[in-house]
């Protein structure tokens, strides 16, 4: 039985485009083609390409895929042994996600030193402080919370109005990448992911690569976040965490 490259990308929740990448660079193959000369997979193709998202779940940049699934040489429990210790990883990232700071909460937080009339022209029918005291609760030991404090009470009216409109623009063209059918490990996302990194960094507090991965994680774990991001478009919050996973890759 073979498939569609619509069905594939269907069963794997991914783009029909990144299909298309993964035959054009040789790491996914269709194994067969129609009459009419369309791509169709077979079974031993989704096994092939179940591996492939479970390294770049991981992290693994592409040609590093390629190369751990085509060694003739290489030992399948070794395999096993790094995605466990991969796998290890990633779970302690996650249980310290109580000390990271996401930035769009940062600007939910006291200290904001807005008039009424300033609030409700900056943030509409939006309450800055929804989530303050939750955010206190679960980080205000932290070295991030208190400079995100700091700097939050010295924005003006017109640094929060600048800080949204960059957001804003960030995320309309975060958007055209998706629709455009761009991998989250190809270049044009983890450039925006590193702009997002380095957004944070600039309005809340330094935020390293380590920091920014527990962040992108936290967007899928955290209901809260997903349905912010995924508000701008359906799989936006996952699609931007693995971003940020290979922006790290990369960048360390």
């Amino acid at each position: 039985m073979s498939y569609s490259v619509g069905q594939v990308a269907g069963f794997a929740g991914i783009t029909v485009r990144t299909l298309h990448h993964y035959d054009e660079i040789g790491l996914l193959s269709p194994s067969g083609r129609s009459h009419a000369g369309h791509r169709r997979y077979d079974d031993a193709d989704l096994d092939r390409l179940q591996r492939i998202l479970f390294y770049r779940e991981l992290g693994f940049p592409l040609e590093e895929v390629a190369v751990l699934l085509d060694d003739p040489e290489s030992d399948p429990r070794e395999h096993l042994r790094r995605q466990h210790a991969l796998l290890s990883d990633r779970i302690a990232r996650l249980q310290q996600m109580a000390k990271a700071v996401e930035h769009a909460m940062e600007a939910n937080k006291m200290g904001i030193n807005l008039t009424p009339e300033e609030r409700f022209e900056v943030f509409g029918d939006h309450d800055p402080e929804q989530y303050a005291q939750e955010a206190e609760e679960r980080w205000g030991d932290t070295d991030a919370y208190a400079e995100s404090q700091r700097r939050a009470a010295s924005y003006t009216k017109d640094d929060w109005k600048r800080m949204q409109d960059q957001t804003a623009d960030w995320g309309s063209r975060y958007v055209a990448l998706m629709e455009a059918g761009e991998p989250a490990d190809g270049e044009r996302a983890m450039d925006l992911a590193e702009e997002h990194r380095l957004h944070i960094s600039q309005w809340f507090y330094d935020c390293p690569y380590e920091l920014h991965t527990c962040l992108g994680d936290m967007y899928v774990a955290d209901e809260r976040f997903t349905a912010f991001y995924d508000a701008m478009k359906p799989g936006f919050a996952e699609h931007l965490r693995d971003a940020i996973t290979a922006n790290a890759v990369r960048k360390v």
